[in-house]
Order: C-alpha cells, then structure tokens, then sequence
C-alpha cells in the first residue's frame, strides 16, 4: 500500500476525529463505536459544505439473549457467561439482558448464580484469569453509577468477588440483577453487568416488541429446542447478527459479517459482499451505438 494511502492518527476525538469529519475533502467515514459518537459524526458530515459523505457505522446495542423452557440449561449460563463478562462485557455484541421464560428461571439463576461465584477477576495476562479490567476510570465510574442505581431499582442477584490483586486498576466485580422490564434501560451499559428479565409463555410476542422498541439491533442471543419458536424470534426481532444455542460474540473476521441495524449501526456488515461497495462510487455509461453516421474511424477504412 502506497505511504500516503494509509495514515494512522491516534488522538482523541474532539481534536483528531472532529478535524477529520469536518473537511470537505473527506469523502467517507467508517466508524466502530459508541451510538452518541456515530451521531455527532453524522451531524459534522452534514453541516459541511461538500459533497454527501458515506457514513458506515457499526455501533452498541441492548443486545439480548431469549432463552424459553427447552434450552439446555448447562449450555445456557455457559453462553450466558461467554456472552455477558468475557472481556468484561467490553464488546458490542456482548449480552445486555438475558429474558429467561418463567418455568426454568429460577433454576438457570440459580446455576448463573453459582457459576458467576467461581468466576476469577484479575489480571488478564494470567491463564487462571476470567475477566480482567475495564478500559479506564472513567467506564470504571459509569459502570459504579449504573450499580448504584440498579441497587435501587432492581433486585441483585449474583456478584462476582475481587480479591487483593485489584485493589489497583479499574475493576469492577460482574453482577447480574433482575429487572422488571427492559425498559428499565435506557441506554448500553458497557460492561460486566448482566440483567436478567423472566417472561412467561404466552407473553413472548411482547418481548420481541420490547427488544425492538429499544431501537437497538446488533446481536440476538436465541436458546431453544423448538425450531418453529427460533424462527419466530429471528423472524420477529430486528437485529443484525443472530446466533442461536451458543454465544453470541466473537464472529468469525472472513466467515461471519457482521454489523447491526437501526441505532447500533447503518447497515453493510464487515466482511459480508455488500461491504466493499459502501467504499465505491457507482457510475453508468450508456451509449448509442445507433446513431446517425455511425463510427466515424470506420469511413476512414478504405483510405490510402
């Protein structure tokens, strides 16, 4: 690759991102981030006086993972944990909100409960280690806020312990609660907090309305044994990548495309066949073999 066609500008945002949005010779951006940052990029494209920029983004969710009374309980906090705390909960895909269906959700709580028990915190460089750190302080404190809130309002159902190792660096202790309604949240919480929502049979048409009204649509987490129930949540919920009976992160780069819809992205997924075309510019040239005289080069021909 030519020198000049590949920069890497690390900075922050309000500086280097924000320079870089706002000139007119930008042509295109593709982001991976945050909902509010994809926003403000959307808006600094607009207000300039250029030609309409493309804008790929691929951004958070209020992911959620739908398990109902035939799922493999084992399978389920297995994925459960892969989904919620692997690098503690810092991915966009990583499950927000488990809704468990009502008849098996005290025992996968229990199970949940148990397992997060045994879940090590600590330094991410060592093989004994489950979930290592937030990124900085600043995540470490909007995680804490969210806790203290979720103390309030909601019910704490398993907590994960920190030992002497992280009395320095931003660790926070992965905890589930339960909640009443998905509702309840208003905004991605980036980290290891998992909330728990129970529903009952007849009321799965309701869920799906209510993961869709968040205007999320990253990832969907489906645990099921009953394939006409799988197809109606897929079918049902608007997301982008939907896995069913195992976890939902860690899509695989060249196998699996991946990239959501509505507020967690703009469409065209990474490594899918309609990615590349967001970077071109499409043109047609039509011409009139027909016309009136012909090919003019062909009269010259016979001469000499």
């Amino acid at each position: 690759i030519p020198e000049p066609l590949l920069q890497f500008l690390p900075g922050d945002g309000h500086t280097v991102g924000a320079a870089l949005t706002g000139d007119p010779r930008v042509s295109g951006v593709a982001f991976t981030g945050s909902t509010e940052t994809a926003w403000a990029i959307n808006r600094a494209l607009a207000a300039r006086q250029a030609p309409i920029a493309t804008l790929i983004a691929e951004t958070g969710g209020q992911n959620a993972m739908l398990a109902d009374s035939s799922a493999l309980p084992e399978q389920l906090v297995k994925d459960v944990l892969a989904s919620a705390f692997d690098s503690a909960g810092q991915r966009c895909s990583a499950a927000r909100v488990l809704f468990v269906q009502d008849d098996v959700a005290d025992k996968v709580i229990k199970m949940l409960s148990g397992a997060m028990a045994e879940l090590k915190v600590g330094n991410p460089c060592l093989l004994s280690t489950d979930v290592g750190p937030v990124i900085d302080a600043d995540a470490l404190a909007l995680l804490k806020a969210h806790a203290e809130r979720m103390d309030r309002e909601a019910t704490l159902l398993a907590q994960a312990t920190l030992d002497g190792s992280c009395a320095h660096g931003h660790f926070f202790a992965p905890r589930a609660y339960e909640i009443s309604s998905i509702d309840l949240l208003k905004r991605e919480v980036f980290g290891p907090i998992l909330h728990v929502v129970r529903w009952k049979s007849q009321q799965l048409d309701q869920v799906i309305a209510d993961i869709n009204a968040t205007g999320y649509g990253l990832t969907l987490g489906i645990h099921s044994r009953i394939d006409t129930t799988v197809e109606r949540i897929r079918r049902g919920i608007h997301a982008g990548n939907c896995y069913v009976n195992r976890n939902q992160i860690g899509a695989v780069v060249g196998v699996q495309p991946f990239g959501g819809e509505g507020l967690s992205g703009t469409g065209p997924k990474a490594g899918g066949p309609h990615y590349l075309a967001r970077f071109a510019t499409e043109r047609v040239l039509t011409i009139n073999t027909t016309a009136a005289g012909g090919n003019a080069s062909l009269l010259t021909l016979s001469d000499g």
